[in-house]
């Protein structure tokens, strides 16, 4: 008698005891800060106000006023108008400047703020503004204006932010990474060209890249399962003590050179 091989018990016995497929791995969300990025659009708002009113000056006045007043001029920090140190970051040249910044902030502003908080994003830009017209200040002599300092500062914070959080991000941190790095080194290049602060860049990275190291957000996963949520762990003290240091450091360095070279 002839028996086909799904006929015989064996083959009932090895269908029971094949191993299950594998099952796929499963992924659990994690709930990320909600904040609302209001001075992300704050900024925005203001920074094109302010585009609007130099227009405006020059239409009715045959001038830039709000330039006049406010942009980078060595000789006139030197005298005591310090708020030049400040006042260049919400100031711009053309239509093409603030378009191309103000996408930038809009591109990177409301993930930042999510994370770093309402507050401590504006300290970072502000801080990162500063210490971008304090380079130009030490080393170039040419007036300048625009928020780029600040955008610069922005793209080192998100740098840090993502590395030193790489564990909790895994994956889109490394990618993330990548793309900040190659943003940052192509605008770098593109600050070579004629009539660009490339200073005023660099001086905002540095700032804003110090002020995330020493008081960004350090992420941490917490809770039960599946209530899961990223925390920041970096106390209030840490951050204030980082913003204190990185603005008396920049001052510091605005000191110097008035000594150094208005003396």
């Amino acid at each position: 008698m002839n028996l086909d091989k799904q006929d015989t018990p064996y083959a009932s016995f090895e269908r029971s005891t094949a191993p299950p497929p594998p099952e796929k791995p499963r992924r659990t969300p994690v709930k990320t800060p909600s904040v609302t990025p209001y001075v992300t659009y704050a900024l925005l708002g203001f920074t094109m106000a302010v585009f609007l009113a130099q227009q405006v000056s020059q239409l009715l006045f045959g001038g830039d006023i709000p330039a006049t007043l406010g942009l980078k001029v060595n000789g006139l920090i030197a005298q005591g108008q310090y708020w030049r140190l400040f006042t260049p970051m919400f100031l711009h040249g053309s239509l093409l400047h603030i378009g191309f910044n103000m996408y930038a902030l809009y591109i990177l502003g409301p993930g930042l703020e999510r994370h770093f908080g309402n507050w401590r994003f504006l300290l970072l830009y502000l801080l990162s503004g500063f210490a971008g017209n304090v380079a130009s200040f030490m080393f170039s002599e040419v007036p300048s204006l625009g928020s780029s300092t600040a955008i610069f500062g922005l793209l080192g914070a998100e740098g840090v932010f993502l590395y030193a959080n790489r564990l909790v991000l895994g994956g889109v941190a490394r990618r993330a990474l990548n793309n900040i790095v190659f943003v940052a080194l192509i605008n770098l290049l593109i600050g070579l060209s004629p009539g660009i602060d490339n200073w005023g860049h660099l001086g905002g990275l540095v700032g804003g890249t110090l002020f995330a190291w020493l008081g960004g957000p350090i992420l941490s996963v917490e809770g039960l399962f599946p209530d899961l949520s990223l925390v920041d762990k970096r106390e209030l003290r840490e951050v204030v003590l980082a913003g204190l240091g990185v603005g008396a450091l920049f001052l510091f360095l605005t000191a110097a050179t008035l000594y150094i070279n208005f003396r």
